[in-house]
């Protein structure tokens, strides 16, 4: 209806559309070709919008129109150009309404087409939710999975079921909802999917949910070809966790009978009588010892019965057929290796729908419980000599009759009755002591009256030979049907040793305690504490008059030691190999520590202490003793301050005495340089004849070599006495030492006129020491004889330094002036630090030269003598390993 009126709508607007160009034409007397163009146009516009029939129409007329208007009557044309443009017009016309009418039809068919296309794609989209909810709410789980294992898609109901929400599952691999251990198997069959393309595969596995609970799910996946032939894997999980769980439980109850039944060592079996079927459960094969793979008869149960048993088990067997009836029988089996089992066999009949008979029963190895019925007889037997040996008798009262139901034969033996005797209430209160007779008679009225429990009494016995035995005994009521004590079973225990020996051991431990408080007392007198730690080395006890040493045992007990000390941090080691020590759990010695008093001092604190162990060689934790070390500690430091500032001082010296030398280094040196200048020159000399002469070359080479290690040991021996360094004490050999000082001193014995005389033994044994200190004190000593001769005009001015072993073997060593001597007052006071007859002197060389001297186990002294001049001397002892 719409196309016909939209039809009719271009017809009427082709007519007037035709007739306004017509009467326009003829209004401007336009040129028939121009005429022609209009028409022309006007057709292909209006064959854009229109259908065939205006198309047609506009054809037809504008033709018509053309023939009557512009070339009337006859279509004669004036002008014979106007030929090819109706042509053309006709051509144009036929060709253009073609074209635009097939280009119409297309489109119409592509919009028809683009119609279709939108009402299939909503049909799809509506198919699409349709499926979708079938997908999310499909109550099984749905994985799509790549080749990779990562999810592309799963449903709501399976990311529900794993307690996740989609978005949190797709994205990440799909091993995450897997157990750690089965994520190969996932791996293996995600790739098994892949290889088969269109085949599906089955399996079970456990899921992992997202708070870690776990649920059983088969799995049915299937790999497919997606979207540009990517391949994805589809995976329908259906849960069986509670098929699983009744598997499980199922089997449990199995594994449980089945334990059930070998710890009771009870096995169960089936047979009916009409089919000879025979079932054995795995422990009735295991106690007949046959192999479970044997099909059971009842045949297999007579070859095994012990041949004396098996003709009544046969006829045991034959009687219950017959009757039809329950049976029960004890048996032995013998087994293939000889041993003898012994059997106990229950067995039920049960008669069927169809009129059989099927046997149900249990047959229990009782092989234990008759040997242990064997071994009881024994152990009665044992019993009675145990009770003999331990002194100890059990015994049965009957309280109504008061009388003994039952008394072993050590009883008579406590109480010295005759076994075969019968003994009255009256006798046997007669072998007991008066004075323990009353308060045994109330602890059984006592235990008769509470109807029942335990109770133990001592007493005393007195046989008819005077002898005393002292009596423990354990005893409990034994309550009857009527709810009254019908009995009294007990032991009595002779106990009259053990009384002796505690006796015994309480005055030992009179004497412990004495000997304990007296060494308490030692300890409390002493200047050392006593301490005590458990198994984890946390102090468990500390000597109560630890006060003294300002430490508080309140503040310290419950701590460890290394939290109680302060030099944990700044001496990691020593603290590391002592934790080692105690965790090796062996004794240490001397362990120096600093810790705080209460008032917040520094003490040193030097311990002691061994591990102690239980009777079972349970380490119990360490004991030991501490020492206040602190006066001692702070001696040690300032004796090594002192040690150091003599150090600093000595020094100084050295360096202040190598001033002094200036003159004479610069000639030791300048010597060797000289000669080395002039061999050089005498080098060039040989090799700048006309023949070098290279022999005289070499020894020129040489001699400059030798006076270079000259000079060069010049300069050592000064970068030694002037270098600040530890003492580094070695054996040493002291006519070496006077040598090198001979040789820095040469050119100030020159200077001053002072000749030089040295004594020095041969062989002397070497010393221990160090060089350079010694070194110090000779040089001081030299330097000081030729200072004391400076004002000597009217004799000659000689040094003179000897070396020798005295009476005692120690190494002597003296140097000797001929200066102005030393004042008997002045001897005195000579070695006094800051004390000095120069000028310009500090008084410190003779004070350092002591000191050095001592701190190598000697002494240096002023020798007396009558001419003019002073000797000053030390002694040294040797160094041991050269003594022995």
């Amino acid at each position: 209806m719409i196309s016909l009126l939209d039809s009719t709508s271009q017809a009427h607007a082709v007519f007037f559309a035709r007739a306004l160009m017509t009467l326009t034409s003829l209004y401007l007397h336009t040129q028939f070709a121009a005429t022609a163009f209009g028409y022309l146009e006007m057709i292909l516009v209006f064959s854009l919008m229109g259908s065939l029939i205006p198309s047609a129409t506009l054809f037809i007329l504008p033709f018509a129109a053309l023939a009557y208007f512009f070339a009337p009557p006859t279509f004669n044309l004036d002008d014979p150009r106007d030929l090819p443009v109706v042509v053309a017009f006709l051509v144009a016309s036929i060709v253009g309404t073609h074209l635009i009418g097939k280009v119409r039809r297309e489109k119409e068919v592509a919009l028809e087409a683009a119609a279709r296309l939108r009402r299939s794609e909503a049909e799809l989209r509506d198919r699409e939710k349709q499926w979708r909810e079938i997908f999310e709410h499909n109550p099984v789980m749905h994985f799509m999975v790549n080749p990779t294992g990562m999810v592309l898609n799963v449903n709501t109901f399976g990311a529900t079921q794993l307690g996740y929400a989609p978005s949190e599952l797709v994205g990440h691999s799909v091993l995450k909802v897997f157990l750690e251990e089965d994520r190969p198997f996932v791996r293996e069959r995600v790739g098994l999917c892949i290889e088969t393309v269109g085949q599906s595969h089955t399996w079970e596995i456990q899921k992992i949910r997202k708070d870690g609970s776990v649920l059983w799910v088969r799995e049915n996946a299937k790999a497919m070809q997606w979207a540009e032939d990517k391949l994805v894997v589809l995976i329908a999980c259906e849960d069986i966790t509670e098929r699983k769980r009744t598997e499980t439980a199922l089997r449990r109850s199995e594994a449980h009978l089945a334990q059930a039944q070998e710890l009771s060592r009870t096995g169960s079996f089936g047979w009916n009588v009409a089919t000879g079927e025979v079932h054995w459960s795995k422990e009735t094969f295991r106690i007949f010892q046959y192999d479970p793979s044997t099909e059971p008869t009842p045949q297999l149960v007579l070859d095994r019965t012990h041949p004396e048993d098996r003709a009544a088990v046969r006829e045991t067997i034959e009687r219950a057929l017959q009757n039809e009836e329950d049976f029960e029988h004890e048996y032995r089996l013998l087994m293939p290796d000889g041993s003898v089992k012994h059997l106990h066999a229950v067995v039920r009949a049960f008669g069927k729908a169809s009129g059989d008979i099927e046997f149900v029963g249990a047959v229990t190895d009782i092989t234990a419980a008759k040997q242990a019925e064997q071994q009881l007889r024994r152990s009665e037997a044992y019993l009675a000599e145990a009770q003999h040996l331990s002194h100890t008798g059990s015994w049965s009262w009957d309280v109504h009759r008061l009388e003994f139901v039952y008394r072993s034969a050590e009883i008579d033996r406590l109480f010295g009755f005759d076994p075969q005797q019968a003994v009255s209430i009256e006798t046997i209160r007669s072998r007991i002591h008066p004075d323990d007779l009353p308060r045994l008679q109330e602890v059984s009225r006592q235990a008769i009256e509470d109807k029942g429990g335990h109770f133990e009494y001592d007493f005393r016995i007195l046989l008819p030979d005077g002898a005393m035995r002292r009596i423990h005994s354990v005893a409990h009521a034994v309550v009857g049907s009527d709810g009254n004590v019908s009995e009294l079973i007990g032991t009595h225990m002779d106990v009259t040793e053990q009384h002796a020996a505690r006796e015994r051991l309480e005055r030992a431990l009179a004497a412990l305690r004495e000997s304990e408080q007296r060494f308490r007392d030692y300890a409390e007198t002493a200047s050392d504490w006593l301490w005590e730690t458990g198994p984890d080395h946390r102090i468990t006890r500390f000597s109560e008059h630890t006060s003294a040493a300002g430490i508080l045992a309140t503040r310290v007990v419950g701590l460890l030691r290394w939290e109680i000390a302060r030099d944990v941090e700044a001496e990691p080691e020593k603290w590391r190999q002592h934790r080692a020590t105690l965790d090796a759990r062996l004794p240490f010695r001397d362990f120096i520590y600093r810790t705080v008093t209460q008032m917040g001092s520094p003490i040193y604190v030097r311990s002691s202490g061994k591990p102690f162990f239980d009777a079972d060689g349970n380490f119990l934790g360490y004991r030991g003793v501490s020492t206040d070390i602190t006066a001692t500690i702070r001696a040690d430091q300032a004796e090594r301050e002192l040690r150091k500032a003599q150090a600093e001082l000595a020094h100084v010296t050295r360096v202040t005495t190598l001033g002094e030398l200036t003159t004479s280094i610069a000639h030791e040196i300048n010597q060797p340089l000289a000669a080395i200048v002039t061999n050089g020159e005498a080098c060039l000399g040989w090799l700048g004849r006309e023949t070098p002469d290279l022999s005289a070359a070499r020894c020129s080479v040489e001699w400059i070599i030798e006076d270079g290690i000259r000079a060069s040991e010049v300069i050592r021996r000064i970068r030694a006495l002037a270098k600040k360094s530890e003492i580094e004490m070695v054996p040493v050999d002291i006519n070496d030492i006077v040598k090198e000082v001979i040789a820095l001193v040469a050119r100030e014995l020159v200077s001053h006129q002072v000749s030089l005389r040295t004594e020095l033994a041969p062989a002397l044994p070497l010393i221990l020491g160090d060089r350079v200190q010694l070194q110090q004190v000779i040089t001081n000593l030299v330097m000081n004889g030729i200072e004391a001769m400076q004002t000597v005009r009217d004799r000659p001015r000689e040094l003179v330094i000897q070396s020798s072993e005295d009476d005692m073997g120690r190494v002597h060593l003296a140097v000797t002036d001929c200066g102005i001597g030393i004042t008997e007052d002045d001897a005195d006071r000579v070695f006094n630090p800051f004390f000095t007859t120069k000028s310009s002197g500090l008084g410190m060389g003779l004070s350092i030269c002591r000191s050095i001297v001592e701190a190598h186990g000697g002494s240096l002294s002023i020798a007396r003598k009558q001419e003019p001049g002073a000797t000053f001397q030390f002694v040294l002892p040797l160094h041991k390993e050269v003594v022995s």
